[in-house]
């Protein structure tokens, strides 16, 4: 959560408040204060007096010539066990960023993709404050409410509601020389399970199975000390825990405390029209007349330099006062490294909207023998870490100060199994029309290039940007088979989206690779300019809002620019792993293709030495990919658009699908799953593999059912149809399963039998329309007429598969033989016409 730092008085009443509650606190107070002005008290408080030195060690006592030291902005010396923190008076009252990851990780605390070098185990902001009885208070910070004027009575009352906890309390060992910084002794405290320089939630422990720590067999690495940082490094051992799978665990945790900027960044608030990550906290001075919630976007802090203002005013392109820098982690594969290097490098075009040059850059880490003093673990350092693990993965976290949004340092983790990932990818979406991929190793350069933009990807959340998964959906599907086109413009506005590849391309195309990889396109230059622009003339970003608004108001008349949010629940233009304007076109297109690779994998995937393991595994990949197809068409039935807007916009912020997109749709289906997909049962494929098509069938088909009969996508139907506002025809409940029931049991209407894959089609159809009728558990009463509809539905059923037997019957009588429907057919409907007779006595009597 985020609040603006609060000045030092408001911290006084703070600790005055928590004395008033403590009898022996008033005492102190009343004896320490009498006679003094209030600044006289706050000089106290923030300064570091000594009020009883007398009782404390002299610093060359504690602090002997045999000790190590290192300087930062907090002092460290150390010697054996003992380490001791010199605190400058000038830190008292500064904010503090500590962050806690694990530098080592145990193979046997693993759970899923969690339990890796650099996963993050705390975050949170301290501060030492001066307090009675020679000691040092860490009171642990909290940002999620605000008032920023102290001229007003609003401020006090919200800093008397929010009193800082205070997580920690050291003794003062001693003052140095000059009595301008105390000495601590933190040696104990730092070897001990603390919660605010290691695991800060018990959960993260008990998801990695640790117990306690077992002291005897942990200690402290080393302390380092850096101008804005401290970094602690510990070995530690835990019993186990929840769920072991060993009797302990050792690691390595490294804790990073992290001074934050005196000066704050001018936090940009949130446009929500722009994909922005953000931070957020309760302000009471935002809304005259209520509270309101401030948010604003996690950026990096990027100004030019003093020299080069004017310059940079006048249009002229200036370079940064601080770049944005990612170090490669020196365990990186060599051959990779310069892909993952130019996908950072790839954003220095975005940085130019907003006025910078080599604004961003990456480098190799220096080795030990270049600079022995750099670490990865260095909270000034940021990098991409590659981490040798079976996860399919990579992701781009970022750590933000949390009173202003702005971006302090980033690891981008990159997970070596993740080339997997890429290499499935690609050969079921490309394989048809990229020989290079139809092979189960890619060469050096084509696994390079699609690394390169899956680094891009990941850079690009490590600036602040989310997910965009609207943006492919603004591309006409034609276009994307327009060689000259596609590769101009790309596939997609965004590498933001979650598009992949440019699976709508056919072979007769001709399309090259540039049309077929994602890249760095038109809106993620047009974000970045909204994030990154210096506007030093603006008075405040209030100001600052109201033109930015403007400006995205106007912007947003290019299609192109569209943000669509991964959390979006309803509208099908913000999918992952869709492409263009048109799901029923572009899986269509896809599909064909599947039915391309699939009769040549055995083909491809051939590997003499090996077993059909990979093959079976692409295989599974390319069902997938199937269902992924589906699922962007599906998405369209009984839904609606989600359009973000502001009041001056034309237009509306919610409209249903159109009719005819949702009847095209609910063709498909039929089309593509109901119809029997026999080309997937590929016989060159499952006469090498243990796999069956029906149970593979059964699977895809009742998760189309089941998606269909979904509660949230059935209320849009059922509203958008008795909404009186709506003037344009709807897609209705009663049609969508009139439509089913075409498709479904279309052979009885032509009086034919039905073959074993659509009898078990017909079964997950009926038994889903029951579990609708008679669920098991409590439904809400809007949902009372719903059942109703399949109620009477399900006995519409019933009737059509006696009048099939019926006519069946007299087919029988009159020609002694029916050559339309057999006997296993004439089984199927008695069953299922039984299921439902005796379902339906228990409730309603048909």
């Amino acid at each position: 959560m985020l609040q603006v730092k609060l000045s030092p008085g408001a911290w006084l009443l703070s600790c005055a408040l928590l004395a008033a509650s403590l009898p022996a606190n008033a005492q102190w107070r009343k004896k320490k204060d009498k006679g003094k002005t209030p600044a006289e008290v706050k000089a106290d408080t923030t300064a570091g007096k000594k009020p009883e030195v007398s009782k404390l060690k002299k610093y060359s006592e504690v602090i002997t010539k045999d000790m190590r030291t290192d300087s930062g902005f907090i002092i460290v010396h150390s010697k054996e066990d003992d380490y001791y923190f010199e605190v400058p008076l000038s830190v008292l009252g500064k904010d503090i960023l500590i962050v806690n990851r694990l530098a080592q990780a145990s193979v046997d605390m693993r759970n899923g993709n969690w339990g890796l070098t650099g996963d993050q185990i705390g975050e949170a902001v301290y501060r030492f404050e001066k307090a009675r009885n020679n000691n040092i208070y860490l009171r642990r910070l909290s940002f999620s409410e605000y008032s920023g004027d102290s001229t007003k009575p609003m401020y006090t009352n919200v800093q008397r509601n929010n009193v800082q906890a205070i997580a920690a309390v050291f003794p003062i060992a001693a003052y140095n020389a000059d009595s301008t910084a105390v000495v601590l002794n933190m040696g104990e405290f730092l070897n001990s399970d603390n919660d605010i320089n290691y695991f800060s939630q018990p959960k993260l422990k008990e998801r990695a199975g640790m117990g306690g720590q077992q002291n005897d067999r942990s200690y402290i690495k080393y302390v380092h000390a850096y101008p804005t940082n401290v970094e602690v490094r510990a070995f530690k051992t835990y019993s186990a825990g929840l769920n072991p799978t060993s009797s302990n665990y050792s690691v390595e945790l490294n804790s990073s405390m992290v001074l934050l900027p005196e000066k704050l960044a001018r936090p940009r608030l949130e446009d929500k029209r722009v994909g922005y990550f953000t931070v957020a906290h309760r302000d009471f001075d935002a809304n005259p007349q209520g509270v309101a919630n401030t948010t604003y976007a996690v950026r990096w802090r990027l100004e030019p330099k003093p020299e080069d203002v004017e310059k940079y005013k006048r249009g002229e392109l200036v370079e940064p006062a601080k770049p944005i820098v990612f170090y490669i982690d020196p365990s990186t594969p060599k051959k990779w490294v310069p892909y993952l290097m130019q996908g950072v490098n790839d954003w220095k075009v975005a940085f130019e909207r907003a006025g910078f040059k080599n604004a961003i850059c990456a480098k190799e880490a220096p080795s030990r023998e270049e600079d022995s003093t750099w670490s990865l673990e260095d909270a000034r350092h940021s990098a991409i870490i590659y981490r040798p693990s079976t996860v399919a993965n990579a992701m781009g976290p970022n750590v933000n100060d949390p009173r202003t949004g702005e971006i302090l340092e980033s690891h981008i983790f990159w997970y070596h199994n993740v080339m997997s990932l890429l290499h499935k990818w690609y050969f079921i979406q490309c394989a048809a029309v990229d020989t290079g991929a139809r092979k189960m190793v890619f060469d050096d350069q084509l696994m390079g290039e699609l690394i390169r933009f899956v680094s891009s990807h990941e850079v690009g959340h490590t600036l602040g940007l989310r997910h965009n998964y609207a943006s492919s959906a603004t591309v006409p599907v034609e276009n994307l088979r327009n060689k000259a086109w596609v590769e101009q413009h790309g596939h997609t506005p965004s590498i933001m989206d979650y598009a992949r590849f440019n699976y709508v391309a056919q072979p007769e195309d001709n399309i090259s690779r540039a049309g077929l990889y994602p890249r760095i396109n038109d809106y993620d230059k047009w974000a970045i300019e909204w994030g990154y622009k210096w506007r030093p003339d603006i008075r405040d970003e209030y100001a600052e809002q109201q033109l930015l608004t403007a400006i995205v108001t106007d912007s947003l008349k290019n299609k192109r620019l569209l943000f669509g949010s991964e959390l979006e629940p309803m509208d099908p233009r913000c999918q992952s792993e869709d492409l263009g304007d048109d799901a029923v076109k572009a899986s269509t297109y896809g599909i064909m293709n599947l039915k391309r690779i699939i009769k040549h994998m055995a083909e491809w995937t051939y590997q003499p030495e090996k077993d059909y393991e990979d093959m079976r595994e692409l295989l599974s990949t390319l069902y997938n990919q199937y269902g992924t197809y589906v699922g962007h068409v599906l998405r369209n039935i009984g839904t609606e658009y989600h359009n973000e807007r502001i009041a001056s916009q034309p237009g509306v912020n919610y409209e249903p699908v159109p009719y005819d997109r949702q009847k095209q749709a609910m063709a498909f289906v039929d089309r593509e799953v109901f119809t029997t997909p026999e080309w997937l049962n590929e016989k060159s494929l499952m006469q090498n593999i243990p796999d069956k098509f029906g149970i593979d069938l059964i699977d895809i088909q009742r998760g189309v059912i089941v998606g269909l009969f979904n509660r949230l996508r059935l209320t849009a139907m059922q509203a958008a149809q008795y909404d009186k506002n709506y003037t344009v025809k709807v897609y209705t409940i009663e049609e969508m399963l009139q439509d089913l029931d075409k498709s479904i049991f279309r052979e009885l209407y032509e009086g034919k039998s039905v073959s074993f894959y659509r009898r078990n089609l017909q079964k997950i159809y009926i038994n889903k329309l029951m579990e609708m009728v008679y669920p098991t558990s409590d439904n809400d009463q809007v949902y009372s007429s719903i059942n109703l509809v399949y109620t009477y539905h399900l006995s519409d059923i019933n009737d059509l598969f006696r009048a099939a037997l019926v006519k069946s019957q007299q087919l029988l009588t009159k020609y002694q033989a029916d050559p339309r429907m057999d006997k296993e057919t004439k089984l199927h409907l008695k069953e299922l016409s039984a299921k439902i007779r005796k379902m339906g006595e228990k409730e309603i009597r048909f």
